[in-house]
């Protein structure tokens, strides 16, 4: 795959950009006229039409949501159903060019040249793509076209909204113009626009009126390429080159491969193929070409770009996705066979920034035979049975820690640990029990041998003497605490949780977690 050609003297290429709206919530199946929100790190990342009429934006976090719509329906994001279910827009995408590009589920480009020539303009171009596209999407979301000179610029129009039109065209040579009024917060870089705020550069066009040497010497190669985009400019910069073909790096599979969680294994060990070669050159790249061939002899090919250099993780997950919406697209699309040879193609090369590692030491042998072992278990298992935990948070230590795919979550740098945030209003008290049990069922009873009970007000029957596990001795109380009462999502009969917890310490020393709901003692967990 060639590299993007250029007008020369910094002119950036002209670029259609397409945006489909809360793609997470359209691959999690939520229509957009019913309340529901996708979460990362238990913050919403994006939300349905009728959530947000109700305050549910992005960036707030689970409980704030429920509170403003108790009816949400709430998913975790999944990363790779997003990119499998995008695949059929890639698809229809492809009728009028095949040099696209995904920059992440929901978002595409490609260069716009040939095809607003063939289609007679931009304006035709973008009409023609939106009826092909809404046929694909078929009322789950909108989709939005932005076209103008430049990546950046592409997908900023793509979500302008002029007059209820869902495509919108940037003259030639009218970025900058366009770009000028946005605030400076439009560049999505935290670390830098926070710089920029504090010395007073509100928008785009105060920024792009500094000298590019000074900004240069003051925020680096980062701070030079976001100048480039406020200003208009072609963000490929003058040290990008072109990487030669043997740069590519293939694997034969025998047998072909029919199944994704076949394919886990072998998208690892082309990313780290790849990435030996790329360490060699002192490289790294930010745009990689995924081609596959059937054992019939049928080809596909999809460029994948991102903002930043790629890493292992991430070209393992993005041929990983890709391989997903191959096998597992339309009879009419998905190869008529297995795929017996991979190949993953740079694009773009930049030179490597280098890693920081730290004080104590950087990743060890041990992390890199902990990584090799887990590619291996998701190619024998399946890529969706291997997971790792990753703190929620919550009002039950059940809550507290999720399981997710290990290949969503970036090991090397994984800490799991208690956020700082807010305590979750009727938490249990530390410490936490050790392990957790669900569905095992205790007996709790007074000196009599009566059940306990506990009324709506927390109030006890008795005090309790004595409990037991199933086929186990009587163990004595010698002490307990609680009740901690819970009443969760009363407003929602089939989620509604209504429990009484306790601790219960028996004459060894054994503590335990117990709940009882609707007269019914449950063990919760063991201190």
């Amino acid at each position: 795959m060639s590299n993007e050609s250029r007008e020369g003297n910094g002119c950036p290429q002209r670029i259609l950009a397409i945006w489909c709206p809360d793609w997470p919530v359209v691959a999690a199946g939520i229509t957009p006229d019913q309340p529901g929100a996708i979460l990362h790190a238990n913050r919403v990342v994006a939300s349905s039409e009728a959530a947000r009429a109700m305050g549910v934006v992005r960036g707030i976090r689970r409980r704030e949501a429920q509170s403003r719509c108790p009816e949400l329906e709430i998913g975790e994001r999944d990363l790779a159903t997003e990119a499998r279910s995008f695949e059929a827009v890639a698809n229809a995408i492809e009728v009028f060019t095949p040099r696209v590009e995904v920059i992440q589920p929901g978002t595409a480009i490609f260069p716009v040249r040939g095809p607003s020539r063939y289609f007679g303009g931009d304006e035709a171009l973008a009409k023609k793509m939106i009826a092909a596209l809404d046929d694909v999407l078929d009322g789950r979301t909108s989709c939005h076209i932005g076209i103008a000179d430049g990546v950046f610029t592409a997908r900023l129009a793509a979500r302008m909204r002029v007059g209820g039109e869902r495509g919108h065209v940037v003259a030639p040579s009218k970025s900058p113009d366009f770009l000028s009024p946005m605030p400076i917060t439009t560049l999505d870089q935290p670390a830098l626009t926070d710089i920029l705020w504090r010395l007073g550069l509100r928008t785009l066009g105060d920024f792009a009126a500094l000298h590019s040497a000074d900004v240069l010497g003051r925020f680096a190669r980062e701070g030079l390429t976001a100048h480039r985009r406020a200003s208009g400019l072609d963000e490929r910069l003058a040290d990008v080159v072109d990487p030669p073909l043997e740069m590519a790096v293939s694997l034969v599979l025998e047998p072909p491969i029919e199944r994704i969680d076949q394919a886990a294994f072998a998208a690892r060990q082309l990313a780290l193929d790849l990435e030996a070669k790329l360490a060699a050159r002192g490289a790294a790249c930010t745009r990689v070409a995924i081609e596959a061939e059937s054992e019939h002899g049928e080809n596909y090919v999809r460029a994948w770009r991102h903002e930043g250099a790629l890493s292992v993780s991430a070209m393992t997950d993005r041929v990983r996705w890709q391989l997903d919406g191959w096998l597992n697209a339309s009879p009419s699309v998905r190869p008529s066979g297995g795929l017996s040879l991979l190949t993953l193609r740079p694009v773009d090369l930049i030179p490597a920034g280098g890693r920081q590692l730290g004080f104590w030491g950087g990743e060890t042998e041990a992390d890199q035979r902990a990584g090799r072992a887990v590619a291996r278990l998701e190619a024998l298992v399946g890529a969706e049975n291997v997971r790792v935990a990753q703190w929620k948070g919550g009002r039950e230590p059940s809550d507290n820690v999720q399981l997710l795919p290990a290949g969503t979550v970036e090991l090397a740098d994984r800490q799991l640990s208690v956020f700082d945030e807010r305590p979750w209003l009727g938490q249990l008290p530390a410490p936490s029990p050790v392990e957790l049990f669900t569905h095992t069922q205790i007996d709790v009873v007074d000196d009599a041998g009566q059940v306990i009970s506990v009324s709506g007000r927390g109030e006890l029957s008795a005090s309790p003497a004595k409990f037991r596990r199933p086929k186990s001795e009587w163990k004595e109380v010698a002490a307990w605490a609680g009740p901690w009462l819970l009443d969760e999502r009363w407003w929602d009969p089939k989620r509604a949780r209504r429990r009484a917890r306790f601790q219960l310490v028996d004459r060894d020393g054994q503590a335990i977690l117990a709940f009882v709901q609707e007269g019914i003692w449950w063990l919760a967990g063991t201190y």
